[in-house]
């Protein structure tokens, strides 16, 4: 599954989620999964370098 895939399962899960309490973990693993996302585009057009700097 692809990041891009995860965060529409995450979005569709957090428009069915009826709890309060559901919908507040739901949206902390999507602002992980948008995080990522970040990051990957980041080192993909080599705006951040993940290696280490020695």
């Amino acid at each position: 599954m692809t990041i891009e895939q995860h965060i529409e399962e995450l979005r569709a899960e957090l428009n069915n989620a009826c709890d309060a309490a559901e919908r507040r973990q739901i949206e902390g693993e999507l602002e992980l999964a948008r995080a990522e996302l970040a990051v990957q585009l980041a080192e993909q057009v080599g705006t951040i370098k993940t290696e280490p700097p020695f």
